[in-house]
C-alpha cells in the first residue's frame, strides 16, 4: 500500500514535538501560518520573506515554506495552495545558541548540563515547564585559537572575542543570552569559555572579574546555522523530501 503524501500538518506536528512547543505560551508556539493541503515534495526555508519571495517559490516549484520571522510576508504573492509554517522563539532556543544538542555534537561537548532557565505561563496563568536557555559541556582541552578556528568553520566567522585569563579550555558554555548572572554562574561551574550570539556590554564587569573568555558568534550567523540544521532535521525525517 502506498504511503499517504506528506502534508503541511505532518511537518507542523513533527516540529511541534522536536521543539517541545508545549513549554511555550500558545502565542509563541508557532506552527501553521498559512494552511494548505498540497502534497509536499519540496520545501523552502528562509529566515524572513523578501519582496520577490513569491517568484522564488514559483521558480523553485516549492510546495511549502518555512519562515523564522513571517510577519512581513504578503501571503497574496504566494501560490494559493502553498502553505507556510513558522517558528520563532522555539527555533531560536532549540537550533541556535541555547540547549542545542545538535550543536553540542558539532562542537564536541559531552556530559551536557543545563544553564539558565526561562519559564512562561499559559493564557490561564498556569506555569509551563521550564526551558533551559544554555548548556555546559566538557571537552578535551583546547586553546582559544583552536576554538576560533572551529567557530570559523562551523559558522563562517564571529563578531567579537573577549580573551580571558584562561587560554586553554576544558569546560564550555553555549548560551542564548548573556547577562552578569549567567556569566557568573558559568564561572562558578568551572566554565572558562562562553559562546553566545551577541556580546552584551552590560556584562563587561563580570567578564573582567571572572576572567571568562567570550566568543560572540553573531546573531545572524547562529540563525543561518540553525536554518541549515533545520533542513538536515527535515530531510533526515522524510526520505526524498527536498529542502531549499
Amino acid at each position: 500500500m502506498d504511503k499517504p503524501p506528506l502534508v503541511l500538518n505532518d511537518i507542523a506536528n513533527f516540529l511541534q514535538t522536536e521543539f517541545k512547543t508545549d513549554r511555550y505560551p500558545i502565542s509563541e508556539r508557532g506552527g501553521i501560518y498559512k494552511p494548505a493541503d498540497r502534497p509536499i515534495r519540496r520545501v523552502g526555508l528562509s529566515l524572513e520573506p523578501w519582496p520577490k519571495i513569491g517568484e522564488w517559490v514559483r521558480a523553485q516549484d516549492l510546495d511549502a515554506l518555512w519562515l523564522h520571522r513571517p510577519w512581513q510576508l504578503n501571503t497574496a504573492v504566494l501560490p494559493p495552495d502553498v502553505g507556510v509554517l513558522t517558528h520563532h522563539l522555539p527555533f531560536d532556543e532549540c537550533l541556535t545558541t541555547g540547549y542545542n544538542t545538535r550543536l553540542a555534537q558539532v562542537l564536541g561537548l559531552e556530559s551536557l548540563a543545563e544553564l539558565g532557565y526561562k519559564q512562561a505561563a499559559d493564557e490561564s496563568g498556569r506555569l509551563l515547564p521550564k526551558r533551559a536557555i544554555g548548556m555546559i559541556g566538557d571537552v578535551p582541552e583546547r586553546s582559544t585559537e583552536s576554538w576560533l578556528e572551529q567557530i570559523q568553520v562551523a559558522f563562517g566567522g564571529y563578531d567579537r572575542v573577549e580573551a580571558g585569563q584562561v587560554r586553554s579550555h576544558r569546560r564550555v558554555a553555549v548560551v542564548g543570552a548573556m547577562n552578569p548572572e549567567l556569566v557568573h554562574e558559568a564561572h562558578e561551574r568551572s566554565v572558562s569559555l562562553y559562546l553566545t550570539g551577541e556580546y552584551r556590554k552590560g556584562t563587561q564587569k563580570v567578564v573582567d572579574e571572572t576572567g571568562m573568555t567570550v566568543i560572540a558568534i553573531g546573531h545572524k550567523r547562529t540563525e543561518e546555522w540553525g536554518l541549515r540544521a533545520l533542513g538536515t532535521l527535515l530531510t533526515g525525517r522524510w526520505e526524498g523530501l527536498e529542502v531549499l
